[in-house]
This record gives structure tokens, C-alpha cells and sequence, in this order.
């Protein structure tokens, strides 16, 4: 059990480390692209948010694995689109952060949702982070470029929460159960420190 979840623990740091990273976006013409890319995983919110997609996705099996990851991209750029209109999208902060708390609790609570409400849950916090990434394009930025680096960072983080998913899968009965708990867990009191303006 130990082995297990410093497996989770190590993977959900992997997650996280490109944070620490994204200080300093590309210019010139990798402009657009780089502060694309950076923004996803610049925020610890982000980070969370979309690693746990990952494993809900999972969790879930089946054709959920692909659907889940893929409904959030896409509708994420919808977001993205709106805020870089300058259209306005309510509690947008809010709606991140509740993400993150309501991502992680699903993934704790092993939640097995019809697959039509997992892209529904998905597809209403994609809005809010896409809408967040478009609002805070730099004016100089490429558009397309700056879609397609938010939109692969977040595919990247998605494919971060598979893989913590298959490693914790490996992990197999309680121990497995155990791990996802703690994984959703700490997501979860993470999204609560966000919210309550700690972290």
C-alpha cells in the first residue's frame, strides 16, 4: 500500500511540476503557442482540475476514457473562445476552483455516473477554464496558437490523470480503492484551500 501511493503521490508532483516551469513562455513567433501552453499549467487549479478528468475518466472505462478527455478539450476551446471575445461567462473563478472540489470528491468517491452525465459534469467546468485561458491571451498573441498550446497542455494533463488511473488500477482491490480515495482526496481539500483563498 505504501508503494501504491507514493506512486500516486510521485505522479500527482509530475502533474504539478510543470507549474514550477512555466515562468518564462516562448516569444516571437512561439508566442501565441507558448503562453498557450503555460497557462493550463501555470495554476495549481488547472493542474488539479485536469489530472482528475483524467482518472474520472478512467475510472469510468470504456469508451468514457476517450469521450471524457475529449468533450473537455473541446468544449474548454468553446470557453476559450468566449473569454477571448470578451464575452462575459459568470463566477468564473468560482467555477474553477468548484472544479477542483467537485472533480476530486467524484474521483474519491469512485463515482460511476451514466456516461452522458460525466460529459455533462465535464463539459460545464470545460467552459470556465477555457474561458479563463481565452480571457488572459496576450493581445500579441497568435489566436490558433495560443488555442492549439492551451489545448495540447490540457490534453497533457488529461493523459496525466489516465496514466495516475492505469497506475492505480495496477494497484488492484482495496489498495487500488484506497489510492484513488486518497488521490480525489487530496484534489479535493486542495480545491477547498483554493476556494478559501489559501493556497
Amino acid at each position: 500500500m505504501k508503494s501504491a501511493l507514493k506512486s500516486v503521490l510521485l505522479a500527482l508532483a509530475a502533474a504539478a511540476l510543470p507549474a514550477a516551469a512555466s515562468a518564462h513562455p516562448a516569444i516571437g513567433d512561439a508566442a501565441g503557442f507558448g503562453h498557450g501552453f503555460a497557462h493550463p499549467i501555470s495554476g495549481l487549479d488547472h493542474v488539479l482540475a485536469m489530472v482528475m478528468v483524467g482518472v474520472f475518466a478512467f475510472q469510468l472505462g470504456g469508451r468514457a476514457t476517450w469521450l471524457v478527455p475529449t468533450t473537455f478539450v473541446l468544449v474548454m476551446s468553446f470557453g476559450g473562445a468566449l473569454g477571448a471575445a470578451g464575452i462575459d461567462v459568470p463566477f468564473v473563478e468560482l467555477g474553477i476552483a468548484l472544479s477542483v472540489v467537485v472533480l476530486g470528491a467524484i474521483v474519491a468517491l469512485d463515482v460511476k455516473a451514466p456516461l452522458a452525465a460525466a460529459l455533462g459534469i465535464v463539459g460545464l467546468v470545460a467552459i470556465f477554464h477555457g474561458h479563463a485561458h481565452g480571457a488572459e491571451m496576450p493581445e500579441n498573441a497568435a489566436g490558433a496558437a495560443y488555442a492549439a498550446g492551451f489545448m495540447i497542455a490540457t490534453a497533457l494533463l488529461h493523459g496525466a490523470g489516465l496514466a495516475l488511473g492505469y497506475i492505480i488500477g495496477r494497484a488492484g482491490g482495496r489498495q487500488g480503492a484506497f489510492v484513488a480515495r486518497a488521490a480525489g482526496g487530496i484534489a479535493a481539500i486542495s480545491g477547498v484551500g483554493i476556494l478559501a483563498g489559501l493556497i
